[in-house]
């Protein structure tokens, strides 16, 4: 089974502030991160994690990424290193900077920065997922111009406006990996906010 998240910004305490995330310490975040990813997620799974994942030097990164169950592919974000060690690429499946994939059917582009008009964009069954924006002004943005495509898609040919925020912090992905279906029907509940 495949899982997405993104931005979990394990070890990083300002990030707590920054999205108001229901944790009073860094340790408690994390353990509460792990537990979730654990609870789910099996050895067979694979989870896709849209960047922002570790916020520690990189000759710590394979110790805490052997906590979580399950393959792990890393879409790299801004706060992550640009170069592994040896030890630390061995416990991904792959370390890249853009992923395209199909999921039960359905063509999935994974990259930590929004991509609104992605390559597939035109079909209906294919889908953006990104992080980067967290629940900021800038992902309301983002909202407004996916009801604004969405409200003038005239069926293929025309942009479809499926680019999801998998941010760890957003309502339908409380802190945990979910599948695709999760996400597109925890996205289309978070579509009807907007303003």
């Amino acid at each position: 089974m495949n899982y997405y998240i993104s931005d979990l910004h394990i070890g990083h305490a300002n990030v707590i502030k920054f999205d108001n995330r229901p944790f009073t310490n860094v340790d408690e975040m994390n353990d509460a991160i792990i537990a979730n990813w654990n609870s789910r997620i099996e050895s067979t799974d694979t989870v896709y994690i849209l960047g922002d994942y570790i916020w520690a030097k990189e000759n710590e990164w394979a110790q805490i990424v052997e906590r979580f169950n399950g393959n792990k592919v890393l879409i790299r974000g801004n706060h992550d290193p640009r170069q592994f060690s040896k030890t630390v690429r061995n416990v991904f499946q792959e370390i890249t900077n853009l992923k395209e994939i199909k999921d039960d059917g359905k063509h999935v582009v994974m990259c930590h920065y929004p991509i609104p008009f992605f390559r597939a964009g035109f079909a209906p069954n294919a889908y953006m997922l990104y992080g980067h924006v967290h629940n900021t002004l800038e992902y309301q943005y983002l909202k407004k111009l996916c009801r604004e495509v969405k409200e003038n898609a005239t069926g293929y040919g025309t942009p479809s406006g499926n680019f999801i925020n998998v941010g760890c912090m957003m309502p339908y992905m409380d802190y945990t990996p979910r599948t695709l279906d999760e996400i597109i029907a925890g996205d289309a509940a978070d579509f009807k906010t907007i303003e």
